[in-house]
Formats: structure tokens, C-alpha cells, sequence
């Protein structure tokens, strides 16, 4: 692996480890690290700006983390080489001057000799 690639994959395990703590402080019911640390009010100290905060962290930080995995992929990924099968005579070709049709062939192995 390229060393590109292991800089994309540490940019997102440490993306993703902030989205976990982000999300983890959020409250469902609207608490969340304001109820934490004791407001009782979403107006007080600000609170509910920590909230529109933590919001707005938790959709940047899945945005990034969805572009770079595309991004990773767009740039270390390899082109595929398409499977051209073998081209196999048909009956209007005739073999190669001096060659027998492969139908006429003999065998490629002899039988033992015996004594």
C-alpha cells in the first residue's frame, strides 16, 4: 500500500474518532452537553449555540469522512485491465502453410514401450 493510502486512512480514523465523541456528547432530547454541565436553560451561557455547534460538527465531520473515503478510493485506486479471451480459428480460416489443422494432430504423449 502506498503511503497516500495510509495518509487517507489516518485522516479518517481520526475523523471518525471526533465524530464519536461528538455525537457521544449530544443529548437526544436536546441535553447533551449543555445538560452536562448544569443549564437548566437553553438561553443560558449560551447553551443553545453549543448545541447549533455540536450540529453543524457532527454533519462537517460526516461530510469529510464521506469525501474522503471517495476520494481515497478516486486516487489510489488501480484501472482494471479488461479479460480479452484467446481468439480461436473459426471455419473459414485455414491454418498456416506447412501446419495440419489441430483436429489432425497427433499426440502429444506416446504410449510405453514394453519389453
Amino acid at each position: 500500500m502506498g503511503t497516500i493510502f495510509t495518509l487517507f486512512m489516518v485522516l479518517i480514523m481520526i475523523a471518525c474518532v471526533l465524530l464519536i465523541i461528538i455525537i457521544m456528547a449530544q443529548n437526544p432530547k436536546g441535553g447533551g452537553l449543555s445538560g452536562t454541565f448544569g443549564g437548566t436553560s437553553s438561553a443560558t451561557f449560551g447553551v443553545q449555540r453549543t448545541n447549533d455547534f455540536m450540529e453543524k460538527a457532527t454533519w462537517t465531520l460526516g461530510i469529510f469522512i464521506a469525501a474522503m473515503i471517495i476520494l481515497s478510493i478516486v486516487v489510489t485506486g488501480k484501472p482494471t485491465t479488461t479479460f480479452q479471451a484467446p481468439k480461436t480459428p473459426t471455419k473459414k480460416e485455414a491454418p498456416a502453410q506447412g501446419q495440419a489443422p489441430a483436429s489432425q494432430t497427433a499426440p502429444a504423449t506416446q504410449a510405453p514401450v514394453q519389453k
